[in-house]
């Protein structure tokens, strides 16, 4: 991709080119940002930092591509160290993450591990602690999505695996964390337009990003009283690997994101700039709220 100058004043629709997914583009689940095509914006060579988070501790999951690279690149540009979580599969995106937040010359770690499993997500909040210190940001991001048209052929299986993946992990993950959080601590979901548009064909993954929705304003109320703020980010039509890994059908990876306002897609590049915001102190009176950034498709 051309480098984009995001600090330019220009028209948002043409910013960047029509991301256009082909059927002979597609890779297998998990997906890999190495191999995307076309391939995505994460910031690399455009975001500009402004110390907003220096010294804060971030822990990241889905942070070796797509969003999750994207914000774990902006946390360090604005000085948090960053650990970062993904499957074992996706060390090669894993890798060039920690290469890029190493440069931004900020501590970065990577562990590699399964959230789907309750026992990792606490081991993994241990490690995290005992690399950084403590838990400043915590940002639940990784999701499972696979596209199924016909309710007969979503297994039960693919339903709990991507519950487990989106809900429950998130739970685990959280609920081991807060201990570790001080006072002006921030977490942050990834939700998805989804949640208030649901989309045929993602039954269980519009569903279980509804769960996160109501899971972030219940939990925000929850936590106000140990002085930790809780929102979400909702994107819309983002062009990540998730998507050229089951999360789209052929025919909608063609026309994918045509149908929002400023018909083309979003890149992570887009999104990361809402996730800065709530993790520092700007957004301090800004508790169990959703921020979309979803190409004009609003949230209600």
């Amino acid at each position: 991709m051309a480098k984009i100058n995001q600090h330019q004043m220009q028209d948002p629709r043409t910013q960047y080119p029509k991301a256009k997914g082909h059927a002979d583009d597609r890779q297998p689940e998990p997906g890999l940002d190495a191999i995307l095509q076309p391939q995505a914006d994460h910031g690399e060579d455009t975001y500009k930092g402004a110390n907003r988070l220096a010294g804060r501790k971030a822990l990241i999951t889905g942070g070796d591509s797509g969003i999750g690279r994207a914000v774990a690149i902006a946390f360090a540009r604005e000085g948090a160290d960053v650990v970062i979580n993904y499957l074992p599969d996706e060390e090669v995106d894993g890798q060039k993450t920690l290469d890029i937040i190493k440069q931004a010359g900020q501590k970065a770690i990577a562990i590699p591990g399964d959230i789907t499993d309750e026992t990792f997500c606490k081991n993994l909040i241990k490690q995290t602690v005992k690399e950084l210190g403590s838990i400043d940001i915590l940002v639940n991001n990784a999701a499972k999505q696979q596209f199924v048209e016909e309710l007969d052929d979503l297994s039960t299986e693919q339903f709990i695996q991507t519950y487990k993946t989106n809900v429950f992990a998130m739970f685990w993950i959280t609920k081991a964390a807060v201990p570790h959080m001080p006072a002006g601590a921030s977490i942050i979901n990834t939700t998805s337009i989804v949640s208030y548009q649901p989309s045929p064909g993602l039954l269980d993954y519009s569903s279980s990003k509804g769960a996160i929705t109501a899971f972030t304003k219940s939990l925000a109320k929850m936590l106000i009283k140990k002085g930790i703020r809780v929102n979400a980010v909702a994107p819309g039509p983002v062009w990540t690997p998730l998507q050229q890994s089951g999360g789209q059908p052929d025919k909608k990876l063609q026309k994918f994101g045509d149908k929002v306002p400023m018909e083309r897609a979003g890149q992570p590049a887009e999104v990361a700039p809402a996730f800065v915001f709530l993790a520092s102190q700007e957004s301090s009176y800004i508790t169990a709220e959703v921020i979309g950034v979803t190409g004009g498709a609003h949230l209600p």
